[in-house]
């Protein structure tokens, strides 16, 4: 595969973060190893719709092998933030990224960074699965195949399948279409589909909402086997998911715009998630972890 770090483009969305470097192009993309233990610093990230500011002054860390959450009521912003770091905002034309998102040390939104190629190293896993109309093997490679690998696809196939706790379940009905998969193993396919192409990060919105109490079990299990290769960041609704998977979550909920009932996202705190279901230190995350409001 050609260094990543070759193809930097402008951004497809107007954006007011500034670089605060001299990095040559080349740089522009880091070095895996580059600030090991931090994945993502965020510091007064605003984001715009036009006009509307969605989700307000956002600062936190994610470090490398844990799983945040992102937990709140609905409309305070929670989706808006988590696609901020694989630059998916930038596919809605009146979208706006203010303050600064770094990635291993280097800014996300620096006008020479690719976004295609920070979607190939933070993958997505949205919250309705949503396979290709393709075979279950074509629906993996699918990834490696666009990049250009043509060689070693069937182990990179067999691997992200194993990864995804679903290759014993379809080793032998590879060419069969991924639609007749049921809702919780199109799940686990989305997940390889997402590991296939090598990424660093997982983002998953809401992954489980679709799914029945035992595919959320798988899907929750397979999450604790895999962050040991992978950080992971998640947007749940279900608390006691939060509190079952993540290692780390952040409260948001959202202030509501008197003139116009519009609402802007804002992050409460953020702590251990430990702490944060026992003793959360605003009084806001305490009623909503206790079921008093949201």
């Amino acid at each position: 595969m050609p260094d990543p770090t070759e193809t930097v483009t402008d951004t497809v969305v107007d954006h007011s973060v500034d670089a605060g470097n001299d990095a040559s192009p080349a740089e522009a993309m880091p070095s895996l190893s580059t600030e090991r233990d931090v994945v993502f610093r965020s510091r007064n990230v605003n984001v715009y719709y036009g006009a509307f500011r969605a989700v307000r002054d956002v600062s936190f860390d994610v470090h490398k092998n844990e799983i945040m959450a992102l937990i709140g009521p609905s409309g305070c912003g929670k989706t808006t933030v988590l696609r901020c770091y694989n630059r998916m905002n930038d596919l809605i034309r009146t979208a706006r990224v203010t303050g600064s998102i770094t990635y291993r040390g280097t800014d996300l939104y620096d006008e020479r960074v690719d976004p295609v190629e920070v979607r190939r190293r933070i993958g997505m896993v949205f919250q309705k699965p949503n396979p290709f109309p393709k075979s279950i093997y074509d629906n993996v490679a699918y990834g490696p195949r666009v990049a250009g690998q043509k060689k070693g696809l069937d182990d990179i196939v067999e691997n992200s399948l194993r990864k995804a706790a679903l290759w014993e379940e379809v080793s032998d009905r590879l060419t069969d279409s991924a639609l007749g998969l049921s809702g919780g193993q199109q799940q686990r396919l989305c997940i390889a589909r997402a590991i296939a192409v090598g990424p660093d990060v997982l983002l998953m919105d809401e992954p489980c909402s679709a799914l029945d109490p035992i595919a959320t079990a798988r899907i929750e299990d397979l999450m604790q086997e895999i962050k040991q290769d992978y950080t992971i960041m998640i947007v749940t609704h279900n608390m006691q998911q939060a509190a079952r998977v993540s290692d780390t979550t952040a409260f948001f909920t959202a202030d509501v715009h008197s003139e116009n009932d519009t609402r802007t996202g804002i992050l409460v705190e953020v702590d251990t998630t430990q702490k944060m279901f026992s003793n959360p230190s605003d009084e806001r995350t305490e009623n909503y972890v206790t079921g008093r409001f949201g």
